[in-house]
Protein backbone atom coordinates (compact mmCIF):
# COMPACT_ATOMS: atom_id res chain seq x y z
CA UNK A 1 0.00 0.00 0.00
CA UNK A 2 1.40 3.44 -0.95
CA UNK A 3 1.31 6.63 1.06
CA UNK A 4 -1.37 8.05 -1.23
CA UNK A 5 -3.56 5.05 -0.46
CA UNK A 6 -3.25 5.77 3.23
CA UNK A 7 -5.96 8.40 3.12
CA UNK A 8 -8.66 5.77 2.61
CA UNK A 9 -7.18 3.23 5.02
CA UNK A 10 -9.22 2.81 8.22
CA UNK A 11 -7.25 3.14 11.45
CA UNK A 12 -9.24 0.34 13.12
CA UNK A 13 -7.58 -2.91 12.22
CA UNK A 14 -10.73 -4.97 11.70
CA UNK A 15 -12.58 -2.49 9.49
CA UNK A 16 -12.27 -2.52 5.74
CA UNK A 17 -12.57 0.54 3.55
CA UNK A 18 -16.32 -0.07 3.10
CA UNK A 19 -17.12 -0.69 6.77
CA UNK A 20 -19.66 1.63 8.35
CA UNK A 21 -20.84 3.33 5.14
CA UNK A 22 -24.49 4.31 4.92
CA UNK A 23 -26.83 4.75 2.01
CA UNK A 24 -26.35 8.51 2.21
CA UNK A 25 -22.65 7.98 1.64
CA UNK A 26 -23.39 6.00 -1.54
CA UNK A 27 -25.58 8.84 -2.71
CA UNK A 28 -22.75 11.28 -2.04
CA UNK A 29 -20.44 9.11 -4.13
CA UNK A 30 -22.92 9.21 -7.01
CA UNK A 31 -23.13 12.98 -6.69
CA UNK A 32 -19.36 13.21 -6.66
CA UNK A 33 -19.09 11.04 -9.78
CA UNK A 34 -21.74 13.17 -11.48
CA UNK A 35 -19.87 16.36 -10.59
CA UNK A 36 -16.64 14.84 -11.88
CA UNK A 37 -18.31 13.97 -15.22
CA UNK A 38 -19.66 17.52 -15.51
CA UNK A 39 -16.24 18.89 -14.77
CA UNK A 40 -14.69 16.70 -17.48
CA UNK A 41 -17.27 17.95 -20.04
CA UNK A 42 -16.64 21.58 -19.12
CA UNK A 43 -12.89 21.12 -19.36
CA UNK A 44 -13.30 19.37 -22.71
CA UNK A 45 -14.97 22.45 -24.13
CA UNK A 46 -12.13 24.59 -22.83
CA UNK A 47 -9.57 22.36 -24.53
CA UNK A 48 -11.28 22.82 -27.90
CA UNK A 49 -10.96 26.60 -27.59
CA UNK A 50 -7.35 26.81 -26.31
CA UNK A 51 -3.95 26.22 -27.80
CA UNK A 52 -1.87 23.10 -27.37
CA UNK A 53 -0.15 24.60 -24.32
CA UNK A 54 -3.46 25.44 -22.71
CA UNK A 55 -4.65 21.92 -23.47
CA UNK A 56 -1.72 20.48 -21.52
CA UNK A 57 -2.48 22.75 -18.57
CA UNK A 58 -6.12 21.66 -18.51
CA UNK A 59 -5.14 18.02 -18.65
CA UNK A 60 -2.84 18.49 -15.67
CA UNK A 61 -5.66 20.14 -13.76
CA UNK A 62 -7.92 17.21 -14.60
CA UNK A 63 -5.38 14.84 -13.09
CA UNK A 64 -5.38 16.85 -9.88
CA UNK A 65 -9.16 16.78 -9.73
CA UNK A 66 -9.26 13.05 -10.35
CA UNK A 67 -6.76 12.50 -7.55
CA UNK A 68 -8.85 14.54 -5.14
CA UNK A 69 -12.14 12.94 -6.18
CA UNK A 70 -11.50 9.97 -3.97
CA UNK A 71 -14.02 7.99 -2.04
CA UNK A 72 -15.97 10.12 0.42
CA UNK A 73 -15.38 9.79 4.14
CA UNK A 74 -16.75 6.70 5.81
CA UNK A 75 -18.36 6.77 9.22
CA UNK A 76 -17.77 4.36 12.06
CA UNK A 77 -21.04 3.42 13.79
CA UNK A 78 -19.68 3.70 17.31
CA UNK A 79 -19.64 6.42 19.94
CA UNK A 80 -16.38 8.32 20.08
CA UNK A 81 -14.88 8.53 23.57
CA UNK A 82 -11.49 10.04 22.86
CA UNK A 83 -9.78 12.41 20.48
CA UNK A 84 -7.64 9.60 19.15
CA UNK A 85 -10.61 7.52 18.07
CA UNK A 86 -12.22 10.61 16.58
CA UNK A 87 -9.12 11.24 14.50
CA UNK A 88 -8.99 7.64 13.33
CA UNK A 89 -12.61 7.79 12.14
CA UNK A 90 -11.68 10.38 9.52
CA UNK A 91 -9.82 9.72 6.28
CA UNK A 92 -6.68 11.66 5.47
CA UNK A 93 -7.24 14.94 3.66
CA UNK A 94 -4.01 15.09 1.68
CA UNK A 95 -2.75 18.48 0.53
CA UNK A 96 -1.99 18.55 -3.23
CA UNK A 97 1.73 18.36 -3.92
CA UNK A 98 1.82 21.81 -5.50
CA UNK A 99 0.26 23.38 -2.40
CA UNK A 100 2.39 21.72 0.26
CA UNK A 101 4.07 24.07 2.70
CA UNK A 102 7.64 24.19 3.88
CA UNK A 103 10.92 24.52 2.01
CA UNK A 104 10.88 22.05 -0.93
CA UNK A 105 7.73 20.52 0.57
CA UNK A 106 6.76 18.96 -2.75
CA UNK A 107 9.73 16.58 -2.48
CA UNK A 108 8.58 14.97 0.78
CA UNK A 109 7.58 11.33 0.37
CA UNK A 110 5.18 11.51 3.30
CA UNK A 111 2.31 13.78 2.24
CA UNK A 112 1.19 16.85 4.13
CA UNK A 113 -2.36 16.58 5.47
CA UNK A 114 -4.88 19.11 6.73
CA UNK A 115 -5.20 17.39 10.13
CA UNK A 116 -1.88 15.88 11.32
CA UNK A 117 -3.71 13.99 14.09
CA UNK A 118 -5.21 11.82 11.32
CA UNK A 119 -1.90 10.26 10.30
CA UNK A 120 -1.72 6.52 10.91
CA UNK A 121 0.31 5.33 13.88
CA UNK A 122 2.97 3.97 11.53
CA UNK A 123 3.42 7.39 9.94
CA UNK A 124 3.42 9.15 13.30
CA UNK A 125 6.13 6.87 14.66
CA UNK A 126 8.17 7.36 11.49
CA UNK A 127 8.01 11.14 11.91
CA UNK A 128 8.80 10.81 15.62
CA UNK A 129 11.85 8.65 14.86
CA UNK A 130 13.23 11.13 12.33
CA UNK A 131 12.77 14.04 14.72
CA UNK A 132 14.33 12.10 17.62
CA UNK A 133 17.37 11.24 15.48
CA UNK A 134 17.71 14.88 14.46
CA UNK A 135 17.44 15.97 18.09
CA UNK A 136 20.45 13.81 18.93
CA UNK A 137 22.72 15.96 16.76
CA UNK A 138 23.25 18.82 19.20
CA UNK A 139 24.04 16.74 22.32
CA UNK A 140 26.28 14.40 20.33
CA UNK A 141 28.24 17.43 19.21
CA UNK A 142 28.70 18.57 22.80
CA UNK A 143 29.89 15.21 24.15
CA UNK A 144 31.90 13.76 21.29
CA UNK A 145 34.74 16.18 22.08
CA UNK A 146 35.44 14.93 25.61
CA UNK A 147 37.96 12.17 24.76
CA UNK A 148 39.63 14.32 22.08
CA UNK A 149 40.33 17.45 24.15
CA UNK A 150 43.97 16.61 25.05
CA UNK A 151 44.89 15.80 21.44
CA UNK A 152 43.11 18.92 20.24
CA UNK A 153 45.04 21.17 22.63
CA UNK A 154 48.36 19.75 21.43
CA UNK A 155 47.45 19.97 17.73
CA UNK A 156 46.25 23.58 17.93
CA UNK A 157 49.07 24.65 20.28
CA UNK A 158 46.65 25.75 22.96
CA UNK A 159 45.95 25.04 26.62
CA UNK A 160 43.31 22.63 27.98
CA UNK A 161 41.46 25.54 29.59
CA UNK A 162 41.09 27.37 26.27
CA UNK A 163 40.14 24.21 24.41
CA UNK A 164 37.41 23.51 26.98
CA UNK A 165 35.69 26.65 25.71
CA UNK A 166 34.83 24.74 22.52
CA UNK A 167 32.45 22.69 24.66
CA UNK A 168 31.24 25.45 27.01
CA UNK A 169 30.40 27.95 24.24
CA UNK A 170 28.82 25.19 22.14
CA UNK A 171 26.41 24.45 25.00
CA UNK A 172 25.75 28.15 25.55
CA UNK A 173 24.75 28.55 21.91
CA UNK A 174 22.48 25.52 22.31
CA UNK A 175 20.57 27.46 24.96
CA UNK A 176 20.21 30.74 23.05
CA UNK A 177 19.66 29.93 19.37
CA UNK A 178 16.52 27.78 19.87
CA UNK A 179 14.68 30.92 21.02
CA UNK A 180 14.91 32.18 17.43
CA UNK A 181 14.37 28.80 15.79
CA UNK A 182 11.16 28.21 17.74
CA UNK A 183 9.85 31.71 17.06
CA UNK A 184 10.46 31.39 13.33
CA UNK A 185 8.98 27.88 13.24
CA UNK A 186 5.61 29.17 14.47
CA UNK A 187 5.30 31.20 11.26
CA UNK A 188 7.62 29.61 8.70
CA UNK A 189 6.77 26.05 9.71
CA UNK A 190 8.75 23.15 11.15
CA UNK A 191 10.11 21.68 7.92
CA UNK A 192 11.71 24.91 6.74
CA UNK A 193 13.56 25.36 10.03
CA UNK A 194 14.80 21.75 10.00
CA UNK A 195 16.22 22.01 6.49
CA UNK A 196 17.88 25.40 6.97
CA UNK A 197 19.38 24.58 10.37
CA UNK A 198 20.82 21.20 9.40
CA UNK A 199 22.24 22.56 6.17
CA UNK A 200 24.11 25.10 8.30
CA UNK A 201 25.12 22.40 10.77
CA UNK A 202 26.81 20.39 8.01
CA UNK A 203 28.67 23.47 6.75
CA UNK A 204 29.90 24.52 10.20
CA UNK A 205 30.95 20.96 11.07
CA UNK A 206 33.10 20.80 7.94
CA UNK A 207 34.65 24.17 8.79
CA UNK A 208 35.33 22.93 12.32
CA UNK A 209 37.11 19.88 10.91
CA UNK A 210 39.46 22.04 8.83
CA UNK A 211 40.05 24.72 11.48
CA UNK A 212 43.62 26.02 11.61
CA UNK A 213 43.39 27.81 14.96
CA UNK A 214 41.56 27.44 18.23
CA UNK A 215 39.79 30.76 17.62
CA UNK A 216 38.36 29.54 14.32
CA UNK A 217 37.33 26.27 15.96
CA UNK A 218 35.51 28.03 18.80
CA UNK A 219 33.66 30.31 16.36
CA UNK A 220 32.58 27.41 14.15
CA UNK A 221 31.52 25.41 17.20
CA UNK A 222 29.31 28.26 18.41
CA UNK A 223 27.59 28.49 15.03
CA UNK A 224 27.35 24.72 14.66
CA UNK A 225 25.83 24.31 18.11
CA UNK A 226 23.25 26.98 17.41
CA UNK A 227 22.31 25.36 14.10
CA UNK A 228 21.94 21.85 15.50
CA UNK A 229 19.92 22.98 18.53
CA UNK A 230 16.85 23.86 16.46
CA UNK A 231 15.32 20.42 16.92
CA UNK A 232 15.47 20.57 20.71
CA UNK A 233 12.72 23.21 20.63
CA UNK A 234 10.98 22.69 17.30
CA UNK A 235 11.01 18.89 17.61
CA UNK A 236 8.74 18.90 20.65
CA UNK A 237 6.39 21.13 18.68
CA UNK A 238 6.30 18.53 15.91
CA UNK A 239 5.40 15.83 18.44
CA UNK A 240 2.58 18.01 19.77
CA UNK A 241 1.40 18.62 16.18
CA UNK A 242 0.79 14.95 15.36
CA UNK A 243 0.04 13.19 18.67
CA UNK A 244 -3.16 13.49 20.67
CA UNK A 245 -2.90 14.56 24.32
CA UNK A 246 -3.77 11.14 25.72
CA UNK A 247 -0.97 9.47 23.72
CA UNK A 248 1.59 12.25 23.75
CA UNK A 249 3.47 11.08 26.83
CA UNK A 250 4.79 7.90 25.19
CA UNK A 251 5.67 9.79 22.00
CA UNK A 252 7.50 12.51 23.92
CA UNK A 253 9.46 9.87 25.83
CA UNK A 254 10.53 8.30 22.54
CA UNK A 255 11.47 11.71 21.15
CA UNK A 256 13.65 12.42 24.18
CA UNK A 257 15.67 9.28 23.56
CA UNK A 258 17.59 11.25 20.93
CA UNK A 259 18.82 14.24 22.96
CA UNK A 260 19.38 12.12 26.08
CA UNK A 261 21.07 9.09 24.55
CA UNK A 262 23.36 11.21 22.37
CA UNK A 263 25.58 12.50 25.21
CA UNK A 264 26.03 8.97 26.51
CA UNK A 265 26.95 7.32 23.21
CA UNK A 266 29.01 10.23 21.87
CA UNK A 267 32.00 9.72 24.24
CA UNK A 268 32.31 6.13 23.03
CA UNK A 269 32.27 7.22 19.39
CA UNK A 270 34.58 10.14 20.10
CA UNK A 271 37.07 7.98 21.99
CA UNK A 272 37.27 5.40 19.23
CA UNK A 273 37.60 8.00 16.45
CA UNK A 274 40.16 10.16 18.23
CA UNK A 275 42.36 7.17 19.05
CA UNK A 276 42.25 5.87 15.50
CA UNK A 277 42.08 8.98 13.31
CA UNK A 278 42.65 12.08 15.47
CA UNK A 279 40.31 14.71 16.87
CA UNK A 280 39.31 16.10 13.45
CA UNK A 281 37.58 12.82 12.64
CA UNK A 282 34.97 13.62 15.28
CA UNK A 283 34.01 16.74 13.33
CA UNK A 284 33.82 14.81 10.07
CA UNK A 285 31.55 12.34 11.84
CA UNK A 286 29.24 15.21 12.85
CA UNK A 287 29.20 16.48 9.25
CA UNK A 288 28.23 13.04 7.93
CA UNK A 289 25.63 12.60 10.66
CA UNK A 290 24.13 16.00 9.85
CA UNK A 291 24.03 15.12 6.15
CA UNK A 292 22.16 11.87 6.82
CA UNK A 293 19.62 13.69 9.00
CA UNK A 294 19.21 16.39 6.35
CA UNK A 295 18.38 13.78 3.70
CA UNK A 296 15.87 12.08 6.02
CA UNK A 297 14.19 15.40 6.80
CA UNK A 298 14.19 16.50 3.16
CA UNK A 299 12.40 13.40 1.89
CA UNK A 300 10.66 12.02 4.98
CA UNK A 301 9.30 14.93 7.00
CA UNK A 302 6.17 16.81 5.86
CA UNK A 303 5.01 20.10 7.32
CA UNK A 304 2.95 19.44 10.47
CA UNK A 305 2.27 22.94 11.81
CA UNK A 306 -1.46 23.62 11.92
CA UNK A 307 -2.61 26.10 9.30
CA UNK A 308 -3.45 29.53 10.64
CA UNK A 309 -5.03 32.51 9.00
CA UNK A 310 -2.47 35.23 9.53
CA UNK A 311 -0.79 38.06 7.67
CA UNK A 312 2.33 35.94 7.32
CA UNK A 313 0.42 33.31 5.37
CA UNK A 314 -2.03 35.61 3.56
CA UNK A 315 -1.32 35.29 -0.17
CA UNK A 316 -2.93 38.70 -0.77
CA UNK A 317 -1.81 40.94 2.09
CA UNK A 318 -3.30 44.39 2.22
CA UNK A 319 -1.67 47.69 3.00
CA UNK A 320 -1.01 47.90 6.73
CA UNK A 321 -2.89 51.17 7.06
CA UNK A 322 -5.86 50.20 4.88
CA UNK A 323 -9.02 48.21 5.39
CA UNK A 324 -9.91 47.49 1.78
CA UNK A 325 -7.13 46.14 -0.44
CA UNK A 326 -8.02 47.10 -4.00
CA UNK A 327 -10.00 50.17 -2.99
CA UNK A 328 -6.83 52.10 -2.12
CA UNK A 329 -4.90 51.18 -5.26
CA UNK A 330 -5.52 54.56 -6.98
CA UNK A 331 -4.30 56.38 -3.86
CA UNK A 332 -1.15 54.27 -3.67
CA UNK A 333 -0.06 55.48 -7.09
CA UNK A 334 -0.22 59.09 -5.84
CA UNK A 335 1.58 58.37 -2.54
CA UNK A 336 4.19 60.98 -1.71
CA UNK A 337 7.84 60.11 -1.29
CA UNK A 338 7.67 60.99 2.41
CA UNK A 339 4.73 58.63 2.93
CA UNK A 340 6.51 55.85 1.04
CA UNK A 341 9.65 56.26 3.13
CA UNK A 342 7.58 56.25 6.32
CA UNK A 343 5.83 53.03 5.34
CA UNK A 344 9.08 51.31 4.37
CA UNK A 345 10.66 52.44 7.64
CA UNK A 346 7.72 51.09 9.58
CA UNK A 347 7.94 47.77 7.77
CA UNK A 348 11.66 47.58 8.46
CA UNK A 349 11.09 48.27 12.15
CA UNK A 350 8.44 45.56 12.30
CA UNK A 351 10.80 43.10 10.61
CA UNK A 352 13.66 43.90 13.00
CA UNK A 353 11.35 43.57 15.99
CA UNK A 354 10.10 40.22 14.75
CA UNK A 355 13.59 38.93 13.94
CA UNK A 356 15.49 40.22 16.97
CA UNK A 357 13.13 40.91 19.86
CA UNK A 358 10.11 38.64 19.45
CA UNK A 359 12.12 35.42 19.98
CA UNK A 360 13.21 36.76 23.37
CA UNK A 361 9.60 37.33 24.38
CA UNK A 362 9.22 33.67 25.33
CA UNK A 363 11.37 34.40 28.39
CA UNK A 364 8.39 36.40 29.68
CA UNK A 365 6.49 33.13 30.06
CA UNK A 366 8.54 32.56 33.20
CA UNK A 367 6.22 35.02 34.93
CA UNK A 368 3.61 32.27 34.97
CA UNK A 369 4.18 29.96 37.97
CA UNK A 370 3.22 26.69 36.17
CA UNK A 371 5.77 27.37 33.44
CA UNK A 372 8.48 28.58 35.81
CA UNK A 373 8.14 25.60 38.17
CA UNK A 374 8.04 23.05 35.36
CA UNK A 375 11.08 24.57 33.65
CA UNK A 376 13.03 24.67 36.92
CA UNK A 377 12.15 21.06 37.74
CA UNK A 378 13.58 19.92 34.39
CA UNK A 379 16.57 22.30 34.52
CA UNK A 380 17.85 21.23 37.95
CA UNK A 381 17.61 17.61 36.81
CA UNK A 382 19.52 18.40 33.62
CA UNK A 383 22.21 20.23 35.55
CA UNK A 384 22.61 17.23 37.87
CA UNK A 385 22.97 15.01 34.80
CA UNK A 386 25.99 16.95 33.56
CA UNK A 387 27.53 16.94 37.02
CA UNK A 388 27.34 13.15 36.86
CA UNK A 389 28.71 13.05 33.30
CA UNK A 390 31.72 15.24 34.07
CA UNK A 391 32.37 13.30 37.27
CA UNK A 392 32.34 10.02 35.35
CA UNK A 393 34.89 11.25 32.83
CA UNK A 394 37.15 12.75 35.49
CA UNK A 395 37.07 10.14 38.26
CA UNK A 396 37.25 6.89 36.31
CA UNK A 397 40.39 8.06 34.49
CA UNK A 398 42.24 8.40 37.82
CA UNK A 399 43.22 6.13 40.67
CA UNK A 400 41.98 3.65 41.70
CA UNK A 401 40.27 2.92 38.34
CA UNK A 402 42.72 4.28 35.71
CA UNK A 403 40.45 3.34 32.80
CA UNK A 404 41.34 4.24 29.22
CA UNK A 405 39.35 6.81 27.25
CA UNK A 406 37.38 4.14 25.41
CA UNK A 407 36.49 2.26 28.60
CA UNK A 408 35.41 5.50 30.26
CA UNK A 409 33.13 6.13 27.29
CA UNK A 410 31.57 2.69 27.73
CA UNK A 411 30.68 3.57 31.33
CA UNK A 412 28.03 5.96 29.98
CA UNK A 413 26.00 3.05 28.62
CA UNK A 414 24.10 2.22 31.86
CA UNK A 415 22.51 5.65 31.79
CA UNK A 416 21.48 5.08 28.17
CA UNK A 417 19.83 1.82 29.13
CA UNK A 418 17.93 3.69 31.84
CA UNK A 419 16.69 6.19 29.26
CA UNK A 420 15.52 3.42 26.95
CA UNK A 421 13.70 1.62 29.76
CA UNK A 422 11.98 4.83 30.88
CA UNK A 423 10.97 5.70 27.32
CA UNK A 424 9.08 2.43 26.95
CA UNK A 425 7.70 2.19 30.49
CA UNK A 426 7.43 5.79 31.61
CA UNK A 427 5.51 7.13 28.62
CA UNK A 428 2.78 4.51 28.88
CA UNK A 429 2.69 4.96 32.64
CA UNK A 430 2.18 8.72 32.40
CA UNK A 431 -0.56 8.32 29.77
CA UNK A 432 -2.39 5.82 31.98
CA UNK A 433 -2.11 8.20 34.94
CA UNK A 434 -3.63 10.99 32.84
CA UNK A 435 -6.60 8.83 31.87
CA UNK A 436 -7.05 7.56 35.43
CA UNK A 437 -7.11 11.05 36.92
CA UNK A 438 -9.60 12.28 34.32
CA UNK A 439 -11.96 9.36 34.97
CA UNK A 440 -11.59 9.71 38.74
CA UNK A 441 -12.54 13.39 38.55
CA UNK A 442 -15.38 12.66 36.11
CA UNK A 443 -14.03 15.09 33.53
CA UNK A 444 -15.95 14.43 30.31
CA UNK A 445 -16.97 16.87 27.63
CA UNK A 446 -20.36 16.98 25.91
CA UNK A 447 -19.34 14.21 23.49
CA UNK A 448 -18.14 11.87 26.21
CA UNK A 449 -14.43 12.48 25.71
CA UNK A 450 -12.06 12.57 28.64
CA UNK A 451 -10.73 16.02 29.53
CA UNK A 452 -7.02 15.94 30.34
CA UNK A 453 -5.17 18.49 32.45
CA UNK A 454 -1.40 19.10 32.27
CA UNK A 455 -1.09 18.86 36.07
CA UNK A 456 -2.17 15.21 35.91
CA UNK A 457 1.29 14.34 34.60
CA UNK A 458 2.76 15.21 38.00
CA UNK A 459 1.48 12.37 40.15
CA UNK A 460 3.25 9.36 41.66
CA UNK A 461 5.56 9.18 38.65
CA UNK A 462 6.93 12.63 39.46
CA UNK A 463 7.21 11.96 43.20
CA UNK A 464 9.17 8.79 42.46
CA UNK A 465 11.48 10.44 39.93
CA UNK A 466 12.13 13.50 42.11
CA UNK A 467 13.41 11.21 44.88
CA UNK A 468 15.07 8.48 42.82
CA UNK A 469 17.55 10.52 40.79
CA UNK A 470 18.92 12.47 43.81
CA UNK A 471 19.31 9.17 45.68
CA UNK A 472 21.09 7.65 42.66
CA UNK A 473 23.38 10.69 42.46
CA UNK A 474 24.38 10.29 46.12
CA UNK A 475 24.90 6.56 45.53
CA UNK A 476 27.16 7.26 42.55
CA UNK A 477 29.14 10.00 44.29
CA UNK A 478 30.09 8.04 47.39
CA UNK A 479 30.76 4.84 45.41
CA UNK A 480 33.37 6.48 43.19
CA UNK A 481 34.68 8.58 46.08
CA UNK A 482 35.50 5.41 48.04
CA UNK A 483 36.79 3.51 45.00
CA UNK A 484 34.05 0.86 45.09
CA UNK A 485 33.99 -1.76 42.32
CA UNK A 486 33.01 -0.05 39.04
CA UNK A 487 29.79 -2.03 38.61
CA UNK A 488 28.24 -0.38 41.71
CA UNK A 489 28.34 3.23 40.40
CA UNK A 490 27.19 1.94 37.00
CA UNK A 491 24.01 0.60 38.60
CA UNK A 492 23.47 4.01 40.19
CA UNK A 493 23.95 5.57 36.75
CA UNK A 494 21.18 3.33 35.38
CA UNK A 495 18.66 4.44 38.01
CA UNK A 496 19.67 8.06 37.52
CA UNK A 497 19.00 7.74 33.79
CA UNK A 498 15.65 6.02 34.33
CA UNK A 499 14.31 8.56 36.83
CA UNK A 500 15.64 11.66 35.06
CA UNK A 501 13.97 10.49 31.85
CA UNK A 502 10.64 10.45 33.70
CA UNK A 503 11.22 14.08 34.66
CA UNK A 504 12.24 15.25 31.18
CA UNK A 505 9.36 13.52 29.42
CA UNK A 506 6.68 14.80 31.81
CA UNK A 507 8.04 18.36 31.95
CA UNK A 508 8.39 18.77 28.19
CA UNK A 509 4.92 17.40 27.51
CA UNK A 510 3.40 19.65 30.16
CA UNK A 511 4.97 22.73 28.56
CA UNK A 512 3.43 21.87 25.19
CA UNK A 513 0.05 21.54 26.91
CA UNK A 514 0.34 24.68 29.02
CA UNK A 515 0.81 26.66 25.79
CA UNK A 516 -0.73 24.56 22.99
CA UNK A 517 -0.55 27.39 20.45
CA UNK A 518 3.03 28.21 21.43
CA UNK A 519 4.40 24.73 22.04
CA UNK A 520 7.78 25.34 20.41
CA UNK A 521 8.28 28.57 22.34
CA UNK A 522 7.58 26.81 25.62
CA UNK A 523 10.05 24.05 24.86
CA UNK A 524 12.62 26.59 23.64
CA UNK A 525 12.33 28.34 26.99
CA UNK A 526 12.87 25.03 28.74
CA UNK A 527 15.88 24.35 26.53
CA UNK A 528 17.27 27.83 27.23
CA UNK A 529 17.14 27.47 31.01
CA UNK A 530 18.26 23.86 31.25
CA UNK A 531 21.28 24.38 29.00
CA UNK A 532 22.35 27.29 31.16
CA UNK A 533 22.18 24.92 34.14
CA UNK A 534 24.18 22.31 32.24
CA UNK A 535 26.77 24.87 31.12
CA UNK A 536 27.25 25.97 34.73
CA UNK A 537 27.51 22.32 35.75
CA UNK A 538 30.26 21.64 33.21
CA UNK A 539 32.27 24.66 34.34
CA UNK A 540 32.05 24.20 38.13
CA UNK A 541 32.11 20.41 38.51
CA UNK A 542 35.85 19.88 38.16
CA UNK A 543 36.86 22.64 40.62
CA UNK A 544 34.27 21.42 43.13
CA UNK A 545 35.46 17.82 42.73
CA UNK A 546 38.97 18.96 43.58
CA UNK A 547 37.75 20.96 46.57
CA UNK A 548 34.99 18.75 48.04
CA UNK A 549 35.36 15.31 46.57
CA UNK A 550 32.72 13.39 44.63
CA UNK A 551 30.77 12.21 47.67
CA UNK A 552 30.03 15.61 49.19
CA UNK A 553 29.55 17.31 45.82
CA UNK A 554 26.93 14.81 44.69
CA UNK A 555 25.26 14.93 48.11
CA UNK A 556 24.99 18.73 47.98
CA UNK A 557 23.54 18.74 44.45
CA UNK A 558 21.16 15.89 45.29
CA UNK A 559 19.75 17.56 48.41
CA UNK A 560 19.07 20.80 46.56
CA UNK A 561 17.42 18.89 43.71
CA UNK A 562 15.34 16.71 46.05
CA UNK A 563 13.98 19.56 48.18
CA UNK A 564 13.28 21.97 45.34
CA UNK A 565 11.94 19.30 42.98
CA UNK A 566 9.41 17.96 45.46
CA UNK A 567 8.39 21.52 46.32
CA UNK A 568 7.66 22.15 42.62
CA UNK A 569 5.50 19.03 42.40
CA UNK A 570 3.57 19.95 45.54
CA UNK A 571 2.94 23.51 44.31
CA UNK A 572 1.78 22.33 40.88
CA UNK A 573 -0.59 19.82 42.44
CA UNK A 574 -2.09 22.28 44.93
CA UNK A 575 -2.16 25.54 42.97
CA UNK A 576 -1.65 24.38 39.38
CA UNK A 577 -5.29 24.47 38.15
CA UNK A 578 -5.84 28.01 39.43
CA UNK A 579 -2.54 29.26 38.07
CA UNK A 580 -3.22 27.68 34.70
CA UNK A 581 -6.65 29.32 34.38
CA UNK A 582 -5.10 32.71 35.08
CA UNK A 583 -2.35 31.99 32.58
CA UNK A 584 -4.85 30.93 29.90
CA UNK A 585 -6.80 34.15 30.33
CA UNK A 586 -3.67 36.27 29.92
CA UNK A 587 -2.33 34.27 26.98
CA UNK A 588 -5.66 34.57 25.17
CA UNK A 589 -5.26 38.34 25.29
CA UNK A 590 -1.64 38.35 24.17
CA UNK A 591 1.73 36.71 24.79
Amino acid sequence: MTIEDEKIEPAFGGLGPDAGRTSSTDQERQDTDSDAESTEQDRGRVVDEKSHRAEKVVEEEDVDIDEEAQEPPYTVPTRVHSRASSARSRPLSIVPRSKRRGLFGQFAVLPEVDRPYDYSDRTKWMITTIVALAAAGAPIGSSIFYPALPNMAADLHSTPTIVNLTVAFYMLSMSIFPLWWSSFSETLGRRTIYIISFSLFVVFSVLSAVSTSVGMLIAMRILGGGASASVQAVGAGTIADIWEVERRGRAMAMFYLGPLTGPLLAPIIGGALSEGFGWRSTMWFLAIFGGVVLVMVFFGLPETLAKRKSVAHDPHPSHPDSSAGDAIAPHLSRMSTRQSVAIQTKRGAVFLKRALLDPLSCILYLRFPPVALTVYFAAITFGALFVLNISTQSLFAKDPYNFSELIVGLLYLPGSLGYVAASFIGGRWIDSIMAREARKAGRYDARGKLIYLPEDRMRENAWLAASMYPAALIWFGWAVDKGVFWFVPCVANFFFGFSSMLVFGAATTMLTEFMPRRSSSGVALNNFVRNIFSCVGVIVTQPLLNAMGAGWLCTMIALVAWVSGNACIWALKKYGPGWRKTMDEKLNHGP
